[in-house]
């Protein structure tokens, strides 16, 4: 009974990261899908106020500017989106209420497929995943669908 009991101790911080690394990705799948619409309460949910983007151009700023950003060009009705966002090569690590996200973001319209290097610390506030910090960089070699 008590190697059962010492079993289950040791398998249950893995069934745990099992749990927050589906959360976690499910979470990034439905983010890039909203992205892909300018969806502006996914990017409002997604962003945590203390947000530092830095973004492929080379350009850096917070949750308060990229809003502006997304409320400016409003949401866009699915039938009319030009580009559709996904993701390869996903890893996440997880440190406690910390969480580390590295994919290569895909844009793929109907003439072309972009892809970039991102990578994302997260932070679980209330049972909330938020992005604290965000980097984008885009890959040097374009590729023609």
């Amino acid at each position: 009974m008590k190697s059962l009991f010492f079993c289950l101790l040791l398998a249950l911080p893995s069934a745990v990261w099992a749990d927050e690394q589906r959360v976690l990705t499910n979470m990034l799948d439905t983010f890039l899908d909203g992205a892909s619409r300018n969806d502006p309460m996914i990017h409002n949910a997604f962003w945590a106020e203390e947000l530092i983007y830095t973004s492929s151009a080379g350009t850096r700023f917070g949750k308060a500017q990229l809003m502006q950003g997304v409320n400016s060009r409003g949401e866009i009705p699915a039938a009319e989106v030009i580009m559709r966002y996904g993701r390869e090569d996903l890893q996440i690590m997880q440190y406690g209420d910390t969480a580390v996200l590295a994919f290569v973001l895909v844009g793929k319209s109907a003439t072309e497929t972009l892809r970039f290097l991102n990578s994302g610390t997260l932070v679980k506030r209330n049972g909330q995943w938020q992005v604290v910090n965000w980097q984008a960089t885009k890959l040097s070699e374009p590729s023609i669908n």
